[in-house]
Parts: structure tokens; C-alpha cells; sequence
């Protein structure tokens, strides 16, 4: 009804505009004595002349298309359809020989090109010079769908007809906005509603999907993309509003949606004050800065003004990278890239005697379940007596606060990896009670698209054909982003007194195989018929589901509503020493004796033989 209307009004305002054309046009030839003959000429024909004008215009779909996204196509079909209109009112009166003089029609002629595209495109004067020529080859070009007929959908289209070389033709546009229904956008029809898509796609023949709404909530482009599943297309997406801020789209933000988009969590709400109070003006240390939380941190970080930035890893490869991409963005910013192991005590000292960090956010640890498995030594080494040695060197220089970067694996472990990373929480609460330094530590989940995550895995078996492995039916796992994770632990950070376990608010455990089978359909495959998916078993030292708290221990609130404290346990640190005297000396024996006293230190470990 509400469309009517608005065609409606349209209509009445051209026929003002016509008829005001045709006496402006009298007035002009005749500098404003128009003679009485000629006035009397137009009140026999504005009728007709008036239905043929907004016939010819309607015909042309000029009241059914949204001008403001559409300027350089509807300019010309303004003139063509004022033209063709003129020359139908204009011929016959020439036969009859009762007309207006020839001037008379050319100045109506350019006066409702004047007025109908001055009233138009008022509200947006600056269009781009260009039109769209639809090639005799347009078969053979790929038919895409724009969800979204909004500002970013119409510069979507735009983009695609102005680079006709990729062989993309936008042929139809859904928006759940109804009153935009039978409308056109740069020439493209809007049809109907996102519940509408399968069978648009198949009456249209879309290879396509192009989500274009940088606005919407992360739930909506879930629900937007579950419905593309049903089809077989590819599906690419803009990602957010922060990314067009200037106004403008290019084809180099359009991206393949990922699998962090169907997750459905809404963006973080940070208390930027509370982080900036601890990292603005200070020396900030990041071990394992060439890693995923690591590198994601050190860009974040650099966000709030460190005085410095020091970057320390053991692979020389990654933080040559990140430092590159640093120095890039951040041109003045104060960068020290370090090599070494957080194994090296004597290596750590030096760090810290040099530098003095104000803040040590602990990203270095070995993460890989089977793998640590099969290395148990190694990752004792590391996520034990590497924590050890980096927290020693901060509460020896006076360090402010130290934040150790944990795992949900650390809760009622069943590998080696996660009782290595349950005792660096232990160790980090024990240090707490006797050092001025804040140490606390943040406990998450898997990390999508981190290293020796299952998505890179599973990305390249679809690219090899498959067939994706999944090692259980039921197997489920918590799932955020990079970027929430770090935002989440430069938060808790914020909020360290000294001897926290912070927990983050990871959301609904996620199945894997349901990952798998998603990552399958982004990928344009059906699974199970294009693509396979096997299950191969659980792995040494693997369970069903991961957990959060072990039952001992209770959570608390904090002022933010996805981070949450441990209730702290009673630990001996004096007892605690001379059990990690012990387990260092077990180090080059046998690896079930070293299980074995893992067993003792870590109560809540629990091995799976």
C-alpha cells in the first residue's frame, strides 16, 4: 500500500513538472506575452500531453527505481523517454498543422530534462559518468544476488557493472525492507525478502551471493547465511560497517564469509579507559609475539600508546613479519623485536634487567594436544619451567602486571599440554602471594583460525577434495575469534589485583563436525556428497568436551559481563618449589614417570590410556 502511495506522489509531481515545462517554454519563446491562440492550444491538449508523458515515463520504470542509487542510468533514461514523449505529442500536431513553434518543443524538450532529473538527483548531485552496456556474451558471465538494498548494496552493484572485466553481473537484489520490494537500484529489480533466496537463485540462476549490510548484527548474518546454505553458491560478504566509514566500496572488501561469521557473537564492549591506565606510557613485553594471540595482541596493544613495545619469540619468520607490519601502520611506534626461548633463564634475566616491562603479557607456550603428547618433556619445558623463568624475571624487576594467557585444556586435563598449562596457573597464583607484581591469568578456548586450529585444517582437505576428518561425532569445542579473545584478555588485564584465574564467557560449545560441514558449504560443496567427512577416532590424550571451572572451583562476577574470576585454591609455595625441583630432575627419564609425578602436582589430571 505504502509503495502505491509513494508511486503515487511521484506520479502527481511530474505532472506539475511537465505541464510546468510546456508554459515555462511558452513564456521563454515568447518573453512572457505569450499570445492568446497558443494559451488556448494548450488548455485543448495538457491532458494529452500530460497522459503521454507519464505514460511513456512509467513505461521507461522511472516510478520504479530508487533514484538516489541509480544516477547516471536514470539520467538517461530521462532523456531518452522525454525525448520519445515529446516526438509523439510533437509529430502528430505537425500533420494536423495545429503546433506550437519548433522552438516551443525543443525548449519543453530540455526543460523536462532540467526539471525532471534536477528534482531527481538533488539530493545527490555527485554520480559517477558512466553506464552500463550489456554485453551479447552476458550469458556466460556469473549472475550474482546483492542481500541488502542499502547504501553498500547499491555501491556493490556500482563496483560490479564498472568492472565488467571479472565477469559478474548483479541481476537481482533482496532486502526485508518491503517497501522496497518492485523498486530498482542501479537498474537492478529489488524482489523480495532474504526467506525468498533459494528460490530467487533458482528461477535467476545466481553463482553468486554477495551479503552487502556492514550493519547487520553478527545473528542476522548468521540467519542470512544459514539460509544461502540451502543453495549451491558461493557466498562472499562485506565486513563491516568501520570498513566503508568513508563512504565508498571497493570489490577489494568484498570477502568470502568465514566461518568466524557464523558464530553469532556480538562485538566487545571494552573499558578502553581501564586498559589505557596500565598500557599508555609503559614498556609492554609479549612473549610468543609472533604467534596468533600474540601477534593479535601486540596490534592491539599499540593502540593505547605504549611507551615501548617488545616483541619476543623463538621463530624469527613470524615476528619479522609482524615487525614489518608494525613499522608500516605505526611509523614512530618504539619497536624491539627479540629472539629467544623462554626456556633460557639466563636469557629471560638479561630481557629483563635490559628492559624493564611494566607489563608481560605470556603468550609463549606449546599448545598442540597430540603433538605434546608424544613430547611430554618438551612441553613441561616450555609451558612449565619457561612460565617459571619469565615470571621470576618479572617479580625480580618489578614488573606491574603479568598476565599469563591460558586454556580451558588446563581444566580437569586429559593431556599432557593441559596439565602443563593447569601447573603455569598454579605457579603464576602462587607467585602472586608474596610478589608486588599483579599476576593473574586468562582462561579460553580454541581460537578460530589460530595455529593448529582445525579450520586451516579443514580448509585444505576441501581444497584437496577431501575428505575433511573429524576425529567424533560428538566431539564439541568453545569457539571465539582472535580479536575477542584478545580484547577479552587485555580487559581482564585491567582488572588483575594479584592471583586471579580469569574465565571468559566463551558462549555454547560449538560441534565440530557442524564446523566441518559449514566450512563445507562456504566452500561451495554439499558435504557428505561433494565432499566426505570421516571420523578417525579420538586422539592420545583427547576428550569429548572441554570445560571451563574444575569442581572446586566457583566463579565470581567482574564489571564486565563476558569475564569472570576462579575462586582463588590454597596453594603452598614452598612445597610447590621443591616439587618443580623434582619434576626438573624427571625431565630425562622416562615419560611415564614423568606422567606419573604430573599426576601428583596437578590433582585434577587425569591421563587417558
Amino acid at each position: 500500500m505504502r509503495n502505491i502511495l509513494k508511486k503515487s506522489l511521484l506520479i502527481i509531481r511530474d505532472v506539475c513538472l511537465v505541464n510546468a515545462a510546456l508554459i515555462l517554454a511558452l513564456i521563454l519563446r515568447f518573453d512572457i506575452l505569450v499570445p492568446s491562440g497558443y494559451i488556448e492550444l494548450y488548455k485543448e491538449i495538457f491532458w494529452l500531453y500530460t497522459l503521454v508523458m507519464i505514460l511513456v515515463y512509467h513505461s521507461f520504470g522511472l516510478y520504479s527505481s530508487l533514484w538516489k542509487y541509480s544516477a547516471t542510468e536514470n539520467l538517461i533514461t530521462i532523456i531518452i523517454s522525454t525525448t520519445i514523449s515529446n516526438a509523439i505529442i510533437a509529430v502528430p500536431m505537425f500533420i494536423i498543422g495545429t503546433r506550437f513553434p519548433r522552438t516551443v518543443y525543443l525548449l519543453t524538450w530540455l526543460i523536462n530534462i532540467v526539471l525532471i532529473g534536477g528534482v531527481h538527483f538533488g539530493a545527490n548531485p555527485k554520480f559517477r559518468r558512466y553506464f552500463y552496456l550489456r554485453r551479447k556474451n552476458g550469458d556466460k558471465d556469473k549472475k550474482v544476488l546483492i542481500v541488502g538494498a542499502g547504501e553498500a548494496g547499491a555501491m556493490v552493484i556500482k563496483e560490479l557493472k564498472a568492472h565488467r572485466e571479472l565477469g559478474k553481473v548483479p541481476v537481482a537484489v533482496v532486502d526485508d525492507d518491503a517497501q522496497k520490494h518492485g523498486w530498482k537500484i542501479c537498474g537492478v529489480p529489488v524482489l523480495a525478502g532474504r526467506a525468498e533466496i533459494p528460490k530467487i537463485v533458482k528461477t535467476y540462476d545466481i553463482s553468486e551471493i554477495i551479503i552487502a549490510i556492514p550493519s547487520a548484527s553478527q545473528q542476522d548474518i548468521k540467519d542470512i547465511v544459514h539460509i544461502c546454505r540451502k543453495v549451491k553458491c558461493t557466498l562472499k560478504t562485506l565486513p563491516g560497517v568501520y570498513e566503508i566509514i568513508d563512504g565508498k566500496v571497493s570489490l577489494n572488501q568484498i570477502r568470502d564469509v568465514r566461518i568466524e561469521d557464523l558464530l553469532g557473537r556480538e562485538p566487545v564492549e571494552l573499558d578502553s579507559r581501564g586498559i589505557r591506565e596500565y598500557i599508555q606510557g609503559k614498556c609492554v613485553l609479549v612473549t610468543g609475539g609472533g604467534g596468533s594471540i600474540g601477534s593479535e595482541l601486540c596490534r592491539q596493544i599499540v593502540n593505547y600508546n605504549p611507551l615501548r613495545l617488545i616483541v619476543l619469540d623463538i621463530y624469527e619468520n613470524s615476528v619479522y613479519e609482524l615487525q614489518n607490519e608494525l613499522l608500516r601502520r605505526y611509523p614512530d611506534l618504539d619497536l624491539e623485536i627479540l629472539i629467544g626461548s623462554i626456556r633460557d633463564r639466563a636469557r629471560m634475566d638479561s630481557i629483563f634487567k635490559i628492559y624493564k616491562p611494566n607489563v608481560v603479557f605470556h603468550a609463549a607456550a606449546h599448545k598442540h594436544v597430540p603433538l605434546m603428547e608424544n613430547n611430554p618433556a618438551e612441553a613441561i619445558k616450555n609451558n612449565v619451567f619457561g612460565t617459571f623463568n619469565v615470571a621470576e624475571a618479572a617479580d625480580k624487576y618489578g614488573c606491574e602486571r603479568f598476565v599469563l594467557i591460558s586454556t580451558d585444556k588446563a581444566v580437569n586435563p586429559t593431556n599432557i599440554m593441559g596439565a602443563s598449562k593447569r601447573l603455569a596457573e598454579i605457579i603464576i597464583q602462587s607467585m602472586a602471594k608474596h610478589s608486588k607484581t599483579r599476576f593473574a591469568a586468562v582462561r579460553f578456548g580454541n581460537v578460530l583460525g589460530s595455529n593448529g586450529s582445525v579450520i586451516p585444517l579443514f580448509k585444505k582437505q576441501i581444497e584437496e577434495g577431501g575428505p575433511v576428518t573429524v576425529t567424533h561425532p560428538e566431539i564439541n569445542r568453545f569457539f571465539m575469534t582472535v580479536s575477542e579473545a584478545v580484547q577479552l584478555v587485555m580487559q581482564a588485564g585491567a582488572f588483575a589485583k594479584g592471583g586471579e584465574i580469569f574465565v571468559l564467557d566463551m558462549g555454547r560449545p560449538v560441534k565440530i563436525v557442524d564446523l566441518a560441514r559449514d566450512l563445507i558449504r562456504l566452500s561451495g560443496f554439499e558435504p557428505d556428497r561433494d565432499i566426505k567427512i570421516e571420523f578417525t577416532g579420538l586422539r592420545p590424550g583427547e576428550k569429548l568436551y572441554e570445560e571451563l571451572l574444575t569442581a572446586e572451583e566457583g566463579l565470581s562476577a567482574t564489571s564486565h559481563r563476558k569475564i569472570f574470576i576462579c575462586q582463588p585454591t590454597e596453594i603452598d609455595s614452598d612445597a610447590l618449589k621443591k616439587e618443580l625441583e623434582k619434576l626438573k630432575y624427571l625431565l630425562v627419564g622416562s615419560n611415564e614417570m614423568l606422567m606419573e609425578f604430573m599426576e601428583k602436582l596437578v590433582p585434577t589430571y587425569r591421563r587417558v590410556i
